[in-house]
């Protein structure tokens, strides 16, 4: 049997601005129709790369700017993840093993975390779909339509589902 699973990407406090204020309650939302929820938690420890090459210092581990800007459901898994990316090894196997071939993405950036789990998971023989009513980036609009014109080249339009199909709608 297969389970529905929803990664609620770095929906946190820090990324809320104001091309991505509607992503938390989309997120609370979509919860209920999902058998599984994830969601990530960005970190950026001392000697990262973002602050060593990005000189970018904020998302420090316990600090506002990394606490989640939605409510969890009760029984959602956290990672927190230090790299664009929640795809490990462990985490593909995890969906292996539970049985999940799909996993549907949504939440913040387009244009960089969401992009990245999604090609890692097409690349591990996952198909990733990426729910763009339900994802934006804190870079704005255009940094958002580009990343779903390069999200539809890697891993095809058909995994990019752009209008909620509604309350009703349950992934298969």
């Amino acid at each position: 049997m297969s389970h529905s699973l929803l990664v609620a990407i770095d929906v946190q406090k820090g990324f809320i601005n104001q091309w991505t204020g509607q992503i938390p309650a989309r997120i609370e939302d979509l919860q209920g129709r999902f058998d599984r929820v994830t969601a990530t938690r960005f970190v950026n420890p001392e000697g990262s790369a973002h602050r060593k090459w990005l000189h970018w210092d904020r998302f420090a581990p316990g600090s506002e700017d990394a606490g989640l800007a939605f409510a969890p459901r009760q029984d959602a898994e956290i990672i927190d993840k230090s790299t664009y990316t929640c795809v490990t090894p462990k985490f593909v196997s995890n969906l292996k093993l539970n049985n999940i071939a799909t996993v549907h993405l949504a939440g913040i950036a387009t244009d960089n975390c969401i992009l990245k789990s999604a090609v890692d998971l097409f690349e591990a023989g996952l198909r990733p779909v990426v729910l763009a009513f339900a994802c934006a980036s804190h870079g704005g609009p255009e940094a958002h339509a580009c990343a779903l014109l390069l999200l539809k080249r890697f891993i095809g339009a058909g995994q990019v589902m752009e209008a909620d199909p509604g309350e009703g709608w349950r992934p298969a």
